[in-house]
């Protein structure tokens, strides 16, 4: 089933040509979590998304879609986390600085959102500082009050906790 224009594949490879370069995105491996790991360290530092531990992306590895290139060069890396059973997040969505505006978090979201509907998941919200991207998506600004009490387990990890400025955003599929 495809809903407000996401195409539902059961594969995960795609190539780009024309605005980005020709990459993939495919599932995480187990080889791909310290990289990872990596490169959420510098936006977690500086507050615009949650630390991921190693334990825990190896918790949620089956979460996580990347964006490679030149055969295994990890140059994004985005996660689909299951919340409940009508509920997903999409989760740590980072580009490299030197590849982004090249659509390659599109494609990341996108393939979050594809599995998503896969799934049978219909509704997915983001917690971001991106919001025009996302409301290119399709997302919409969502009270945080509309959403469940389960979604802020990672809350409690955050130095922002309770007073939390990121934006809810919702699709609704």
């Amino acid at each position: 089933m495809a809903a407000a224009g996401y195409n539902v594949r059961n594969d995960t490879s795609s190539v780009f040509i024309g605005k980005i370069m020709a990459g993939i995105i495919r599932k995480a491996r187990i080889g791909d979590v310290r990289e990872i790991q990596k490169m959420l360290t510098g936006p977690a530092e500086s507050g615009e998304l949650l630390p991921r531990s190693l334990s825990e992306l190896f918790d949620n590895l089956r979460d996580i879609f990347v964006y490679v290139e030149d055969g295994e060069h990890l140059v994004g890396t985005c996660s689909m986390h299951i919340c409940w059973e009508d509920l997903a997040e999409i989760r740590s969505l980072v580009v490299r600085q030197s590849h982004r505006g090249r659509g390659i978090g599109r494609k990341l979201v996108e393939a979050c959102i594809s599995e998503a509907v896969t799934l049978g998941l219909f509704r997915i919200f983001v917690l971001t500082y991106q919001v025009e991207f996302f409301r290119k998506q399709g997302f919409q600004v969502v009270d945080k009050s509309t959403l469940p009490h389960k979604i802020w387990v990672d809350c409690l990890k955050c130095v922002k906790f309770p007073e939390c400025d990121e934006t809810a955003m919702l699709l609704e599929l």
